[in-house]
């Protein structure tokens, strides 16, 4: 029954998600904002609920933190494997040649952030918790403030490069026929899909644990990071289909921020237990390091484009994400078996 349960939550969210990129497109259009904009921020957090709440349900409703850090550092690894995903769908050539660079900032704060989250790990096991009153751990809202400081600075920068953005993706798609307020209505229906699936995502997951014998760090690294980031891969190859490169791959590089600045910071505040970090495993330590390791592939590829870049069947860059996540998987597995 665990895994029918975890089919038909895997269902909801797919259904929910293949709404959020067409009407995030046309938010876009309706307000003017750019696409990068839309993606990093507003996507990102929509397709990031099901983390959210699943972190939520974790702490405060089955009281285990380390299954939603399981499934935020797996989701990250598996929202950067998306690129790769849509890379073999995008029949131009490695799809990072074609983005624009304004990404680079948003890829490198995301890096920044999880190197951030991975050093409190350190210090909350092996020098001290770092709890404000025993609540929560000083790195939560210090994190959360350097997100909200990265979010000033995108919009700031995507002003200041409106008029390039977009330039190397097709034409925009036309959503004549949609107004403002039915995209919005649209998102907000689509929210609260993604996030009641998430909240139940939460029990499953520790059904999951229980029924396979496997530990928290690597039920949540594996098929909650898959459920949770199913919105993001649907959202990203929908976005893709309609040209919105920009967008596809803004989606997954703002989940990732979202996951480390906001994710955990909340999830810290429903814990009353004490500081999160306090209670996580040292595996997402390596796990933090091989997303870290990914993103910066993603940032070679969105810099370095030479014209002569080999491809066969998939961009060198994609096919270095695969490797990594697939070396990720398989050391975590045999780290929790040990």
């Amino acid at each position: 029954m665990v895994w029918i349960k975890l089919v038909v939550c895997l269902i909801i969210i797919l259904v929910a998600g293949t709404r959020l990129s067409r009407y995030g497109d046309a938010i876009a259009e309706k307000t003017g904002l750019g696409r990068i904009w839309i993606g990093v921020v507003l996507l990102a957090t929509i397709t990031s609920l099901p983390e959210l709440a699943t972190g939520i349900s974790s702490v405060a409703l089955i009281g285990k933190p380390n299954l939603t850090l399981g499934d935020l550092f797996g989701s990250n690894l598996l929202n950067l494997v998306t690129i790769a995903i849509i890379d073999v769908l995008y029949t131009r050539g490695p799809i990072l040649h074609y983005v624009g660079t304004g990404l680079v900032l948003a890829a490198t704060a995301s890096t920044l952030l999880i190197g951030a989250v991975a050093a409190s790990i350190y210090l909350a096991q092996n020098v001290a918790p770092l709890g404000i009153f025993n609540y929560i751990g000083l790195y939560s809202p210090i994190i959360f403030c350097i997100y909200m400081i990265i979010q000033y600075m995108l919009i700031r920068f995507q002003r200041s490069q409106q008029s390039q953005a977009g330039t190397d993706s097709p034409p925009a798609a036309s959503h004549g026929e949609i107004s403002l307020k039915k995209a919005i209505a649209f998102f907000v229906l689509a929210a609260l899909a993604t996030a009641g699936a998430g909240t139940w995502l939460g029990f499953i997951g520790d059904e999951l644990s229980m029924v396979t014998g496997l530990n928290d760090s690597f039920v949540g690294s594996l098929f909650l990071a898959i459920c949770t980031s199913a919105p993001e891969i649907v959202v990203s190859i929908s976005a893709l289909r309609m040209g919105a490169l920009d967008m596809a791959v803004g989606n997954v590089i703002g989940s990732n921020l979202f996951n480390m600045g906001v994710t955990v910071f909340v999830d810290d505040l429903f814990l009353t237990e004490g500081p999160i970090l306090s209670y996580a495993s040292t595996d997402h330590i390596f796990t933090a390091l091989i997303a870290m390791l990914m993103s910066c592939v993603v940032i070679i590829g969105l810099i370095y484009r030479p014209r002569f870049w080999p491809r066969i069947w998939v961009g060198i860059d994609a096919a270095g994400l695969v490797i990594l996540y697939i070396g990720a998987i398989a050391v975590l597995y045999f780290m929790g078996n040990l």
